[in-house]
C-alpha cells in the first residue's frame, strides 16, 4: 500500500512538472519574450556604458580645467617675473638701491639721520585699538562716527 501511494504521488509530481514545462514553453519562453528580455539587457548595458562615459568625460573636463588654471597661474607668474626683471633694469630702481645700500645721494642733497622714536611719540600716534569701540554701544559708535 505504501508503494502504491508513493507511485501515485510520484506520478502527480511528474505530471505537474510536465504541465509547468509545457506552460513555460508556451507562455514564458516565447520568441517575443526572449527578444524583449534581450532588448532590456542591451538597453541596460547601453545605459551603463553611457553613464560611465559621461562620468569619465566629466572627470577629464575637471582635470582639464585644473590644468588650464595652473597654466594661467604659471603664465601670470612668468609675466610678473618679466616685469620685475624690466623694473630691475631701470635707472629708478638702480638709483633707489644705490641710495639704500650704498648711502649714495645726488649732488646738492644732504643726508639726515633721524633718531629712533621715543615711547611717548609711539604711544601718541599709535592707532586706536578695537577695545574702545567694543566698550561703546553700537548706537553710540554710529553717533560718534556721524557727528564727530
Amino acid at each position: 500500500m505504501y508503494n502504491g501511494i508513493m507511485h501515485k504521488l510520484f506520478e502527480q509530481v511528474l505530471t505537474r512538472l510536465r504541465r509547468f514545462r509545457f506552460l513555460a514553453k508556451r507562455d514564458i519562453l516565447t520568441l517575443r519574450n526572449i527578444v524583449d528580455v534581450g532588448a532590456v539587457i542591451v538597453c541596460i548595458f547601453f545605459a551603463w556604458g553611457l553613464i560611465t562615459s559621461i562620468s569619465r568625460n566629466w572627470q577629464l573636463e575637471q582635470k582639464l580645467r585644473e590644468h588650464q588654471l595652473s597654466a594661467k597661474k604659471t603664465q601670470i607668474e612668468v609675466d610678473t617675473l618679466k616685469l620685475e626683471q624690466e623694473y630691475y633694469k631701470t635707472a629708478e630702481y638702480q638709483e633707489l638701491i644705490a641710495r639704500q645700500k650704498l648711502g649714495k645721494m645726488l649732488p646738492g642733497e644732504t643726508m639726515v639721520i633721524l633718531p629712533q622714536n621715543s615711547e611717548q611719540a609711539l604711544s601718541k600716534y599709535a592707532p586706536n585699538t578695537d577695545s574702545d569701540l567694543t566698550e561703546q554701544s553700537h548706537f553710540m559708535q554710529w553717533v560718534n562716527l556721524l557727528f564727530k
